[in-house]
């Protein structure tokens, strides 16, 4: 069972943002920058394209309006999406706001961010999801 699918349990506390029957939303507790949000299918799979096409179709679907309930959140010139999925072996998809490119780079240091400020982050993007 991999991380995420523990966050779905609930076996693991999460700031969601949304969910449905086939995806979950919540936001990254080590991001990039504020208001980075994880997309995840419930099903389990490794590799982002070997879900199946039923689900790579949904996904962008289910993520659209989180995407700018995101852009609403924070000044931002978009919504960034991105698949790496190299650091747990689950399916998923970032969702980031971005001025600029650079905001993107998985490679830079993540911020730290207390539990205080995350709950308000999951409440101001819960908010402009209605």
């Amino acid at each position: 069972m991999t991380l995420f699918s523990k966050i779905i349990a609930g076996e693991i506390p999460s700031y969601k943002i949304a969910e449905d029957k086939n995806f979950f939303a919540f936001l990254d507790i080590f991001p990039l920058v504020k208001g980075h949000v994880l997309v995840i299918p419930k099903i389990e799979t490794d590799k982002f394209f070997d879900l199946e096409e039923e689900y790579l179709s949904k996904i962008l679907v289910f993520a659209k309006p989180i995407a700018q309930a995101i852009e609403k959140s924070f000044p931002c010139n978009r919504c960034a999406l991105s698949v790496v999925g190299l650091e747990v072996p689950h399916a998923h998809m970032h969702l980031l706001p971005i001025n600029e490119i650079d905001d993107t780079n998985f490679t830079r240091g993540k911020l730290q961010i207390s539990n205080e400020e995350l709950k308000e982050i999951q409440q101001i993007i819960i908010n402009n999801l209605k």
